[in-house]
């Protein structure tokens, strides 16, 4: 038996804050695996070649909490303290809508809910990779959960 989406919603609202408290390494070493094996189809297909020996940072502003993406001989790495050459910030519940395809990165943008600053180019190239991920590219459940999850938090902003 699936649990409701909203009581899935809240439970991942109570939980976040607890994860944002654990040590940066501990938050990373968990992320690494989980993002590696989500985003492994387009990683191999070559959708992250655009960024070369460049990083992506992505922040969860509300949560206080961020990491550097890069990506080296067909891995993904994170790195808590890491420079980037451009950043993307917004809250878990913005990205979360982002993510599930809820919300649309040029709205949030615009509605100053989703930051992007440094390199411009490479930020653009970050919103159209996001634009174009496939569904077909995610795991199943995973892309079930996002849309759940996702359609959960549109309601509640």
């Amino acid at each position: 038996m699936a649990w409701p989406d909203s009581l899935a919603f809240a439970g991942l609202e109570r939980l976040l804050p607890r994860v944002a408290r654990l040590p940066r390494p501990l938050q990373a070493a968990v992320l690494r695996p989980l993002l590696q094996a989500v985003l492994a189809a387009p990683i191999r297909a070559g959708r992250f070649g655009f960024l070369g020996d460049r990083r992506i940072r992505i922040e969860i502003t509300d949560l206080g909490i961020g990491g550097s993406l890069r990506v080296e001989q067909g891995r993904l790495g994170i790195e808590a303290e890491a420079p980037a050459d451009v950043r993307v910030a917004a809250s878990w519940r913005d990205l979360l809508m982002l993510a599930s395809r809820h919300e649309d990165p040029d709205a949030l943008f615009f509605r100053r809910r989703l930051a992007i600053d440094g390199d411009t180019e490479l930020g653009l190239a970050v919103k159209n990779l996001i634009d174009g991920l496939d569904a077909q590219e995610l795991p199943a459940p995973v892309w079930s959960a996002l849309r759940r999850l996702g359609a959960e938090a549109a309601r509640e902003s």
